[in-house]
């Protein structure tokens, strides 16, 4: 199978987004959820031809960008999705966010399931409600939805769950069955599912990934996703996500978002996502699923022979690393010692709750090359 090739440090370096710009040119950075790899040839090819005419104006009211994401949704997961009850707007976070403002009052509780993407705490309060902590369950082998915990909040009042399907950091797809349960349990409560779903189209094809939204009648009816194609093509700073309904009533509440949510996604945003979840693009995201295979293989290799004490399950899905690097002496903030000491930046998985203490997320999107040299420099830590 054709391999996406990642950029040379020398390349990267040009960038100006976050992930080349936050620190200096002798760190390596892999924190933040951006990939080394070359835009895919049908999206550059679509910017490239919007930058020839000068299509930089406002989104056009009817575009093929639903139509596409749904034709997609079938090809890639077997979703029968509903063109008609989707809505775009800039990013995924704040389609959930104009989502839970219109499905939970002021005050009531979103139930969140730490480890988990950390502005999941900012985007509960942005939408005036507050956190429910329900920590996923670790089972020694996976990480799966702790049901019991969850049909506790909702007895207890929780009004929604903000779930996220391949989940962040633990690249978790959580199984079918796990998310039936939940739509039923939601269903008995009256509560709402909002799934982020950003990660789905970087599921490894052996993961089996399942849409939240097509697992059944009860999912349907209390359930929106959130996705977008910034995670596998690399496009957050070209602001496009899709928010979808299942059902004619949770359509019926994103029809009713105001109109300016829509127009906040950015035109570049737009024809990139179209030119992503067209059937042009799937040779190339194959191709980036073959590569970020191998390297989260490579990495579990270069752990195993110079940071054997480390802990790393291989992830279903994205290109995100979960490392347990407690036993290794490295401090109550690791990734502030390994950034200090070794110039490798990682995020410190305090950050995505208690649940994280002593563990780190590494950004395995880039070349094998990169990812050898931050674990040797991370093991020398362990050598002094």
């Amino acid at each position: 199978m054709h391999e996406v090739t990642a950029l040379t440090l020398a390349e990267l370096r040009e960038r100006s987004s976050e992930k080349w710009r936050e620190y200096p040119a002798d760190v390596l950075p892999l924190f933040v959820a951006e990939t080394d790899f070359p835009l895919a040839p049908p999206v550059a090819a679509a910017l490239q031809r919007a930058i020839d005419t000068g299509d930089t104006g406002y989104i056009a009211s009817r575009s093929p960008l639903a139509e596409t994401y749904a034709a997609f949704a079938k090809r890639r997961f077997d979703w029968d999705v509903d063109a008609g009850r989707i809505r775009s707007t800039a990013d995924v976070s704040m389609g959930i966010v104009e989502i839970l403002r219109r499905v939970v009052q002021p005050g009531e509780r979103v139930i969140v399931t730490p480890p988990v993407y950390p502005p999941f705490y900012d985007l509960v309060e942005e939408a005036g409600a507050e956190v429910e902590r329900v920590p996923l369950r670790d089972t020694g082998t996976t990480w799966k939805l702790d049901l019991d915990g969850i049909r506790t909040a909702f007895e207890d009042g929780a009004r929604a769950m903000l779930l996220c399907n391949p989940h962040n950091p633990t690249g978790t797809v959580h199984d079918r069955s796990s998310l039936e349960a939940l739509a039923e349990l939601a269903a008995e409560f009256d509560a709402i599912v909002v799934s982020d779903e950003i990660h789905a189209p970087l599921a490894q094809p052996g993961a089996g990934f399942t849409p939240f939204l097509s697992v059944g009648a009860a999912a349907q009816r209390v359930g929106y996703a959130v996705v977008s194609a910034s995670k596998a093509f690399n496009l957050a700073g070209l602001k496009c996500a899709l928010m979808v309904a299942a059902h004619e009533d949770s359509a019926a509440v994103l029809r009713g978002l105001p109109v300016e949510v829509v127009w906040r996604t950015g035109q570049f945003g737009l024809l990139a996502a179209v030119a992503a979840f067209s059937e042009e693009s799937d040779a190339w995201l194959d191709g980036l699923l073959h590569t970020l295979d191998r390297n989260r293989v490579l990495l579990e290799d270069l752990l195993v022979r110079h940071l054997p004490e480390a802990r790393y399950r291989i992830p279903d899905a994205g290109y995100l690393a979960w490392i347990d690097v407690s036993a290794l002496g490295l401090g109550d903030t690791p990734a502030r010692r390994i950034l200090k000491e070794a110039k490798v930046a990682l995020n410190d998985g305090s950050a995505f709750g208690a649940e994280g203490e002593g563990y780190v997320r590494l950004n395995f999107g880039t070349s094998p090359e990169i990812i050898t040299e931050a674990v040797e420099r991370i093991a020398s830590l362990t050598r002094r």
